[in-house]
């Protein structure tokens, strides 16, 4: 007997199975995986991954885990939601399976009133229809009773679902058909900045309606007041602010998803949290913006600091999924902000960051190979939009190359450790000695086929003209080509 059809997003899928969603976006591509209507029926699943045990899992560890108080006060409450939202997940849930129980209630009564039709046709016939009639209840019987094949299976991943969506819960967001998760007592705001999905919101803290955006469908709840008004028109329609509320079920919203001219130049004041050496001549500055200002930004774009008098404009390293911590890496040189950061600036001391600035920024929507290529301190705009690829999850595929002396890869082991942990990112450090020229062509030589790529690439003018030139000859669409001069 088959299951009962039960279908699951393909976000979900790819956290029940441990790969990216771009890799079960390319199964799904390449007809290993079929879907309807976007989904995944969950006798499609447990045939394409026979080998995963879905009770070992993240989640059911995580609950776990929880149990145990294994977690400090503070990760604790990040990983279970709301007590209230809690319980609406677990009510919703509920229904759902008061409706499953409902409906095999109501087969186990077609079953009886079936038995008894053929208990009648038994009587009326002779002996051959008494014979069929009792050897077609036998097997109906056994049928009924057998276990399917993937039964245990089948139960685990039930299982392990059932607690995701208690746990986490999906948004998608149109027309863009981004995807994300909610966890713990984030809002749809923190959760999709988290994910990196720069959606538009300005205040963050329910004043400016900035982040008002529609629901389409699914429930949500109110977690934080908010002093904007919504109107009257406005509610009808499912309006409601992002940084206000957290989901309860799966969600569809329309929102906004901002792009480099949508972000406003703002004046943050932040504090040094560290100043790293990265080596003889650079420093990895990590600050902290404010809870109540958050530098809005997106990956690849640069901002000017200040302090004390002394300014310098940097490129932002790291990636707008990280909150409130922003790093950017200085350069020793004896003048304006350099010097004040090398001479001294220590933790908890003011910096102003004035900014963003720059459109070197990802396609959000881009699903297709990228190419990610540094020049020494290229590196900093390249990693955060390395990081900012990873968040999304959505590129099919990654190559980092970093030109640098032998001294200038100076983040190695960060770039080393991406590539160990992801199946689908390749990392290869160069050397700069052979030139712009010579160092462009060996990359391009990878790459036969550059049709179906994207490629960012940060440097000086000459590399990046070389890099460029070579890749729109191997196939690459102008409208694939994204550089950004570092000097």
């Amino acid at each position: 007997m088959q299951s009962m059809a039960h279908y699951l997003p393909v976000s979900r899928v790819a956290r029940l199975v441990g790969q990216p969603r771009s890799a079960i976006q390319r199964m799904i591509h390449d007809g290993e995986l079929s879907t309807f209507d976007g989904m995944v029926d969950m006798n499609e699943l447990l045939r394409v991954f026979p080998d995963v045990q879905w009770e070992d899992d993240g989640e059911f560890k995580r609950v776990e885990e929880i149990k145990a108080k294994a977690f400090g006060k503070r990760v604790y409450e990040r990983a279970l939601p709301d007590k209230e939202v809690l319980a609406e997940r677990l009510y919703e849930l509920g229904k759902e399976f008061a409706a499953a129980k409902s409906l095999l209630l109501h087969y186990d009564e077609v079953f009886r009133f079936l038995g008894d039709k053929l208990d009648d046709v038994a009587e009326s016939g002779g002996a051959a229809s008494v014979d069929a009639v009792a050897g077609l209840k036998q097997w109906l019987k056994r049928e009924l009773e057998a276990a399917p094949g993937e039964a245990e299976r089948a139960e685990a991943l039930l299982a392990q679902e059932s607690v995701m969506r208690i746990m986490s819960v999906q948004v998608t967001v149109q027309p863009s058909g981004h995807e994300f998760f909610v966890e713990g007592n984030d809002t749809l705001l923190e959760a999709a900045l988290r994910a990196g999905i720069p959606l538009n919101y300005g205040c963050s803290n329910g004043n400016c309606g900035d982040c008002k955006a529609r629901l389409v469908s699914g429930q949500v709840k109110k977690v934080h007041p908010h002093d904007y008004v919504l109107k009257e028109q406005d509610k009808a329609n499912g309006a409601i602010l992002l940084c206000s509320y957290t989901p309860i079920t799966d969600v569809v919203v329309e929102a906004n998803v901002s792009g480099a001219e949508d972000i406003p130049e703002q004046e943050i004041p932040t504090r040094v949290k560290a100043v790293e050496m990265l080596n003889e001549h650079l420093a990895a500055l990590h600050l902290t913006a404010p809870r109540s200002q958050r530098l809005r930004f997106l990956a690849g774009q640069r901002v000017t600091l200040s302090a004390d008098g002394a300014e310098g404009e940097y490129f932002v390293a790291s990636c707008p999924c990280e909150d409130r911590h922003i790093e950017l890496h200085v350069r020793r040189d004896n003048r304006g902000f350099s010097r004040k950061v090398f001479d001294g600036l220590g933790k908890d001391d003011g910096v102003l960051i004035t900014g963003p600035r720059g459109r070197f920024v990802m396609k959000l929507d881009s699903r297709r190979p990228v190419i990610f290529v540094a020049w020494e301190e290229g590196f900093a705009p390249i990693k955060s939009l390395v990081q900012h690829a990873m968040s999304l999850e959505t590129a099919e595929s990654m190559h980092l190359y970093w030109v640098a002396d032998k001294d200038g890869h100076y983040q190695d082991n960060l770039c080393r450790a991406w590539a160990d942990a992801l199946d689908d990112f390749v990392y290869q450090p160069l050397d700069r000695a052979p030139g712009a020229a010579a160092v462009a062509e060996a990359i391009l030589a990878r790459h036969a086929d550059l049709a179906r790529a994207d490629i960012y690439a940060a440097g000086p003018d000459a590399f990046l003209k070389a890099l460029e030139a070579g890749a729109l000859a191997r196939g690459l669409s102008p409208m694939g080509w994204h550089g950004e001069i570092v000097l």
